[in-house]
C-alpha cells in the first residue's frame, strides 16, 4: 500500500540505487536497435550543481529516458572536464593553509597532489547528478586528463601543428595578472563600474599651442600609445590625418591616423591608440603598421619601457601619478564622470590586463570554413534555428584561437625546445629527442614547453576522444555523429563551434546532427542569478525540500524555446503538489481495487466515460510524443500537467466515484481496470520528466510484476481516425458535460454564489443532441456543478428564468439560466464587475501610456519592460473575464 503522504526523499535514492544495480542506464553497441547518443557536456570536477547544470542535464535526461523506452541503444556519455584554472586554484588554497605553495612543491609533486585530490573530492558533481535523476551510463564515465583522452589531445595537437594550423605568435591575450596566466573570454566577467573618462591634449608636432585631445578610460596606458586615430569623415580633424602628435610624459612621435574604429560622437571623437594593451588598438594598429610598446609586466606593472618615473609601479599608482603630472603640465581639458564594464578574472577576481604575449594559436579560420558548411547545408541543425545566425555571426569574424595557458594542471603542451630555440613538436618525449637527433645530428637535450592547453582544446575532441579515438572502436563507429547536443547560448562558440571544427577535421563529419539551445535560468524577476545579488536558488536545497521530480518538472514546464526561465521556489512548491495530486489519485485508485487487468482493452469499454479515457489518453500520447520530438519540452509538461490533475483527477476520477460504489458490479469491473490503465499510462508518458515519482507508482500499479518503467516501451500513440470513431464520440460528449459543469462554475464564481448553495437551472435553449447528453449526465452535472435541479422553461418557471434574479451561461449548444434569487444581490454584483471593469480599464491604460513612452524603453531594463507587457496581458484578459460576468447577468 502507498504511503498516505508523498515523501520523495524516503524513496528517490532507493529508485535510484536500484536502475543503477540493474544497469538500467547501459547502452549496448552489439544491440541490433537504432543507436541514439547525446554527449554530456562536462561539467568542471571543481563543480557543484547548480541550476544551469539542472536545466541542461534535466532536458538530456528527458530525451535519453524517451528514446530508450522508444528502443533506441541510447548512450548518454558522462564525465567531467579537467577544469584547469579552477582545479589548481582549489588545490593552491589548501596549499595555503599548509603555508606552502606549488612553486616550493614543484610541477611533479604538485601534479601528483591535484589528482589525489581529484580523487578524494573529485565526484561531487557525478553524486550531486544522480540525486537530480541523470541515466548516463556511468560505466562509461571519462575525464578529459584521463590517459585515452590525453593521447588524443596530443595527436590533434602535432597533427594540426604538422598542417600549420597550430603556431606561436605574439598577440594579445586577457592577461590574469594574479594567477598569470592568459584567460579565454568566458573566464572573464565584465563588471559594471563608475569611472571616469579623461580628456588628454597631446602636442601636435612642429605646431606651437596646437592640440588634439584624447578621450580615455584608462589613462596609465598612455604610456604605450603608438598613434591616435580619427574618423576619416570627421571635418575637425581632416587636416591632421598624415601628420604626427607628441606623447606627453614621453617625447614619442606618434601618427594621428585615418580610421572607420574612431567615432565622432564618442568622447572628444579623437581615439589613442595602444596596440600592445587595447584588443581594438591592437587591430587598428596592425592595420596603420604601428608599433607595439608593452608597458606592463606579468604583474601588471610598468616595466623598463616606461619612463623611469613610472617604472615599477602598480598600473593604478601610475594613473593616480599620469593624472596628476598631465595636470600639472596643463595637459587635462576635463575629467567627466564615465560607466563602463571592466573585465575580472573570474577565479581570482582580479582586472584583466590585454597582454602582449607569445602564446600557441590556432587558426580558427580555416578549421571553421567545415563547420560553417555543415551548418549550411543542414547536416547540423540549430533548435531554436535563430541560433545559427548568431554560429555564423561569430564563425565570420572569428580569430585566431589562443590556446595555451600559464598554468601547471591541464595538458602539457606537446613541444621541446632546442639549445637554440628550435621548436619540436611530437606526441612523445622519445619521439621529439628522435627529431632533436636528426636535426642536430647528434643527441641534444631539450626543453619541453611548461605551458598547458586551453581546457576548451580537449573539450573540443569529447564527441569522439570519449568514443576511443584515436583507435577505431566499435563504440565510436556506431555512436557518432552523435544524435543532439543540448546546451546553452553562452557556449556556442567556446565549445559548440570548436566540438564542430574538430569533428569535421578529424572525423569527416560533424559531431551531432541537432544543437537544441535551450535559455539561461534566471530568477523570477528575470535578473541573472548572482552572489552579489543574493537571488541564487540552489537546485539541491530544491530537492532536498520538494523532490528532483518537482524541480525537473518545474525546468522542463518553463523551457519554452527562445524564452529565458524564470524560475521561482514557489513554482517548484506548486509542482510538488502537482506530484501529491498523482501520488494520492494512485492511492484512490489502490484503495478502490483499480489493477491492471491482464487482456483488458479499454476500446472495447461500454461505458461512455471510460471509452472517453482511451480517446483522451490516446491524444495526451500524440501531444507529448510530438513535442519531445520537437523539443518542446514545456508543451509536453504542460499536456501532462493539463491531462493529470485536470481530466483524470479533477473529472474522470469525479465521474466515476458514483460507478465504483454502485451495485452494477459489471460497470465497477470495466471501470476498475479502465482507472488502473489510465494511471499506467500517465505513468509511462509522465516518466521522461518526473521518473521517481512515476517509477515508484509502476511498481505499485504492476505488483512490481511488469519489470521496471524505466526500461518499458513507450507508448505509442495514433491520431484519430475512422477506427476510433465511438471513442472520439464519447470523447465529444465528456468534454461538453465538463464545459457545461465549468461554466456553471464560473457563473457561480464570478457572481459570488456561496459554494455550499445549490441553484436551480433553467434550459432556455438547448440543441437535441447536447439534450440527450444533459439528460445521460444530469446527475453527475448536478452533482458536480452544485444544483438542486435542471428543469425546461415553463410557466411559472419562465418569468423566473428571464428575470432580473437570474444570471446566463451560454455554451455552444446551450443556454442556461441560473436562478441566484435569494443567494445574491445581482445588483449589488452588477455595481461590483462595473466599478472592477473601470479600474482594470485604468491600469491599462497606465501601462499602455508606460509602453509608449520612448524614454522609458530606452531607459528601463529589458526585464523591467518584459514584465510591463506581461502585465498589459493580463489586465486584458481580467477586463474580458470582468465583462463576461457582465454579460451574464440578465
Amino acid at each position: 500500500m502507498l504511503d498516505k503522504n508523498y515523501h520523495p526523499a524516503a524513496f528517490e535514492p532507493v529508485i535510484y540505487a536500484a536502475w543503477e544495480a540493474a544497469g538500467a542506464f547501459a547502452a549496448h553497441p552489439d544491440s541490433p536497435a537504432q543507436p541514439y547518443c547525446i554527449m554530456m557536456p562536462p561539467p568542471n570536477v571543481t563543480g557543484s550543481l547548480h541550476m544551469g547544470h539542472a536545466l541542461t542535464f534535466t532536458l538530456q535526461d528527458i530525451l535519453i529516458r524517451y528514446q530508450r523506452m522508444r528502443g533506441r541503444d541510447a548512450l548518454w556519455q558522462p564525465g567531467t572536464d579537467h577544469a584547469g584554472i579552477a582545479t589548481q586554484m582549489v588545490v593552491e588554497r589548501q596549499l595555503a593553509l599548509e603555508q606552502s605553495n606549488r612553486h616550493q612543491l614543484g610541477r611533479a609533486a604538485f601534479i601528483e597532489r591535484v589528482w589525489k585530490w581529484k580523487a578524494e573530492s573529485g565526484g561531487t558533481i557525478t553524486r550531486q547528478l544522480r540525486s537530480l535523476g541523470a541515466s548516463p551510463d556511468w560505466s562509461r564515465e571519462r575525464f578529459t586528463m584521463d590517459e585515452g583522452l590525453s593521447a588524443a589531445v596530443r595527436k590533434v595537437f602535432v597533427a594540426l601543428h604538422r598542417e600549420g594550423l597550430i603556431y606561436r605568435d605574439k598577440r594579445l591575450v586577457n592577461w590574469d595578472p594574479v594567477l598569470h596566466t592568459g584567460l579565454s573570454d568566458l573566464e572573464v566577467e565584465s563588471v559594471e563600474t563608475k569611472g571616469s573618462l579623461w580628456y588628454f591634449k597631446y602636442p601636435i608636432e612642429g605646431e606651437a599651442g596646437a592640440f588634439i585631445t584624447v578621450a580615455t578610460t584608462r589613462p596609465e596606458t598612455m604610456l604605450g600609445d603608438t598613434g591616435v586615430a580619427v574618423h576619416p569623415d570627421d571635418g575637425r580633424y581632416k587636416h591632421l590625418i598624415g601628420r604626427h602628435a607628441v606623447l606627453p610624459l614621453v617625447g614619442r612621435r606618434i601618427a594621428i591616423v585615418a580610421d572607420d574604429y574612431a567615432d565622432p560622437a564618442a568622447g572628444s571623437g579623437a581615439v589613442k591608440i595602444t596596440p600592445a594593451h587595447d584588443f581594438n588598438d591592437f587591430q587598428v594598429g596592425r592595420r596603420h603598421g604601428l608599433a607595439l610598446v608593452n608597458i606592463f609586466d606579468k604583474d601588471a606593472k610598468l616595466n623598463e619601457a616606461a619612463p623611469e618615473a613610472y617604472r615599477g609601479l602598480d598600473r593604478f599608482v601610475a594613473r593616480e601619478k599620469i593624472v596628476a603630472d598631465m595636470q600639472a603640465l596643463g595637459l587635462v581639458e576635463k575629467i567627466e564622470p564615465h560607466t563602463l564594464m571592466v573585465p575580472h578574472g573570474d577565479r581570482s577576481d582580479a582586472i584583466v590586463e590585454p597582454w602582449l604575449s607569445d602564446q600557441w594559436y590556432c587558426d580558427a579560420a580555416t578549421l571553421a570554413k567545415a563547420a560553417m558548411s555543415a551548418v549550411e547545408t543542414g547536416r547540423t541543425v540549430f533548435v531554436p534555428k535563430s541560433w545559427e545566425n548568431t554560429f555564423f555571426e561569430w564563425m565570420r569574424n572569428i580569430q585566431p584561437w589562443n590556446i595555451s595557458r600559464q598554468i601547471w594542471w591541464g595538458h602539457q603542451i606537446p613541444a621541446w625546445y632546442g639549445p637554440d630555440s628550435t621548436i619540436f613538436v611530437e606526441e612523445t618525449e622519445a619521439a621529439a629527442l628522435a627529431a632533436a637527433k636528426k636535426h642536430y645530428n647528434k643527441s641534444t637535450p631539450l626543453r619541453r614547453d611548461p605551458d598547458v592547453l586551453d581546457t576548451w582544446f580537449s573539450s573540443a575532441l569529447w564527441p569522439f576522444s570519449t568514443l576511443g579515438w584515436p583507435e577505431q572502436t566499435k563504440e565510436l563507429k556506431r555512436y557518432y555523429p552523435t544524435d543532439v547536443l543540448v546546451t546553452g547560448h553562452d557556449i556556442i562558440f567556446f565549445w559548440v563551434a570548436r566540438m564542430m571544427m574538430m569533428g569535421c577535421k578529424f572525423m569527416g563529419d560533424v559531431p551531432f546532427r541537432t544543437v537544441y539551445i535551450h535559455a539561461l535560468v534566471r530568477d523570477e524577476r528575470g535578473q541573472k542569478m548572482s552572489k552579489s545579488k543574493g537571488n541564487i536558488i540552489d537546485p539541491l536545497d530544491l530537492i532536498s525540500r520538494y523532490g528532483a521530480d518537482a524541480l525537473r518538472f518545474t525546468l522542463a514546464a518553463l523551457a519554452a524555446q527562445g524564452r529565458d526561465v524564470k524560475l521561482a521556489e514557489a513554482r517548484v512548491e506548486g509542482n510538488r503538489n502537482f506530484a501529491t495530486k498523482l501520488w494520492n489519485a494512485a492511492r484512490y485508485a489502490e484503495m478502490n481495487q483499480c489493477v491492471l487487468v491482464e487482456g483488458f482493452d479499454v476500446k472495447d469499454a461500454k461505458l461512455t466515460v471510460n471509452r472517453w479515457m482511451d480517446s483522451s489518453v490516446n491524444e495526451l500520447g500524440v501531444r507529448v510524443t510530438s513535442a519531445l520530438n520537437d523539443f518542446k519540452f514545456n508543451e509536453a509538461a504542460d499536456a501532462l500537467y493539463q491531462f493529470t490533475w485536470g481530466t483524470f483527477c479533477d473529472w474522470y476520477l469525479e465521474f466515476t466515484k458514483p460507478i465504483l460504489t454502485g451495485t452494477d458490479e459489471a460497470a465497477k469491473a470495466e471501470t476498475r481496470a479502465t482507472t488502473a490503465w489510465v494511471l499506467g499510462e500517465i505513468v509511462h508518458l509522465l516518466h521522461p520528466i518526473m521518473p521517481f515519482i512515476t517509477e515508484e507508482l509502476w511498481q505499485h500499479v504492476t505488483g512490481g510484476k511488469e519489470g521496471m518503467l524505466i526500461t518499458s516501451r513507450w507508448r505509442e500513440s495514433t491520431p484519430p481516425g475512422p477506427t476510433r470513431m465511438a471513442q472520439t464520440n464519447a470523447r465529444h460528449v465528456m468534454e461538453w458535460v465538463i464545459e457545461l459543469i465549468s461554466a456553471i462554475r464560473s457563473a457561480r464564481s464570478e457572481m459570488n454564489v456561496p459554494a455550499a448553495s445549490e441553484l436551480t437551472a433553467y434550459i432556455l435553449s438547448i440543441s437535441p443532441p447536447e439534450a440527450n447528453i444533459l439528460n445521460t449526465f444530469k446527475n453527475q452535472i448536478q452533482r458536480l456543478a452544485r444544483l438542486s435541479d435542471i428543469r425546461p422553461p415553463g410557466p411559472p418557471e419562465a418569468d423566473l428564468a428571464n428575470g432580473s434574479g437570474t444570471i446566463k451561461v451560454v455554451l455552444q449548444h446551450a443556454t442556461l439560466s441560473l436562478d441566484v434569487s435569494g443567494t445574491v444581490d445581482v445588483e449589488k454584483e452588477r455595481a461590483r464587475l462595473a466599478k472592477d471593469a473601470g479600474s482594470i480599464e485604468s491600469e491599462i491604460a497606465k501601462v499602455a501610456q508606460k509602453l509608449g513612452n520612448e524614454q522609458f524603453l530606452a531607459k528601463a531594463k529589458p526585464e523591467v519592460v518584459e514584465e510591463q507587457r506581461e502585465r498589459q496581458m493580463e489586465l486584458r484578459a481580467s477586463l474580458d473575464r470582468v465583462r463576461a460576468a457582465l454579460a451574464r447577468i440578465a
